[in-house]
């Protein structure tokens, strides 16, 4: 199981990655590993403004749906069209091209509840 260092996740197990205003963000590979097979990535359209730990979309996988919670406040600027056609690139490739959202940042993220890999690796027993 992967824990890159240059992201920071959240104990709702999303990750995000900065660059400059922007952040793209995802599904850990713990997560996308206990959900089992994606089947459909549901996330909202551009342009949509989400608060910090409010729900942005939902991943169902063949075993259950779950929620998606942003991990910073932000505009949605670009939605992974990918996962349109290939959900299971959350599954292959977490935390490249099975990506989520790409938002412009205009607020405080998640505050506190933000994690390193190494905390993040503690919350899941790894």
């Amino acid at each position: 199981m992967e824990f890159p260092e240059n992201l920071q996740y959240t104990p709702e197990h999303e990750w995000v990655r900065f660059e400059d205003e922007f952040a793209y963000v995802g599904i850990t590979d713990f997560a996308q590993s206990e959900l089992g097979d994606i089947v459909y990535v549901d996330v909202p359209a551009v342009g949509k403004t989400i608060e910090a730990n409010q729900v942005f979309g939902s991943v169902e996988a063949v075993k259950s749906t779950s929620d998606l919670f942003l991990p910073v406040t932000g505009e949605i600027t670009e939605l992974n069209a990918e996962l349109l056609n290939s959900p299971d690139l959350v599954n292959s490739d977490p935390y490249g091209k099975g990506w989520m959202v790409k938002i412009k940042v205009s607020g405080g993220a998640a505050g506190s509840a933000l994690l390193t890999a190494a905390q993040y690796k503690e919350l899941v027993g790894a």
